[in-house]
């Protein structure tokens, strides 16, 4: 399974947003610089994180972009099925069905085990999304970058927002 690039944008982005001063936003101009990625395909992501109600963006001079809610209350699940869509990984067509050595007294209904299997993974790969929120992952970054990082990545934001 390969997940689009905007997934990665949208996670990236709602990060940032996530440090935020109360009541500022952060232009689509602005994320895609600092993450050196196009505006015009980053603006579709943002938006489909609008329509999923995880950021709310504003119009004007000082527009853009911040977190409809808090970051604890928006998983990297919500991130991932805003930009993906909620379908699982695998889609089952039946193959099996084709098989010409198929005999009489082979399982007939329900899902085969190769489905049974998937399904199982996907469920694990999305409970596992759904346990880690952005204020998670801010916790791990406060852990792992350097101050200085941090404070110049604020003084960033806040020069921008």
């Amino acid at each position: 399974m390969q997940l689009r690039n905007q997934v990665e944008w949208a996670l990236h982005c709602c990060a940032i947003l996530a440090g935020l001063p109360e009541a500022r936003f952060l232009s689509t101009k602005d994320l895609a610089k600092l993450h050196g990625v196009p505006k015009e395909y980053l603006g579709k992501a943002l938006q489909a994180l609008s329509q999923a109600g995880l950021v709310e963006g504003t119009l004007g001079p000082s527009g853009g972009y911040r977190l409809a809610r808090e970051a604890a209350g928006i998983t990297f699940l919500d991130i991932v099925e805003a930009v993906e869509g909620k379908s699982s990984s695998f889609v089952c067509t039946e193959i099996r069905k084709n098989n010409p050595c198929r005999t009489p007294g082979m399982r007939k209904n329900g899902p085969c085990a190769i489905a049974r299997v998937m399904w199982d993974a996907d469920r694990a790969w999305r409970e596992r999304l759904a346990a880690v929120s952005l204020a998670d992952l801010a916790r791990t970054l406060a852990d792992e970058l350097p101050p200085d990082q941090i404070a110049r990545m604020g003084e960033w934001i806040e020069a921008r927002s």
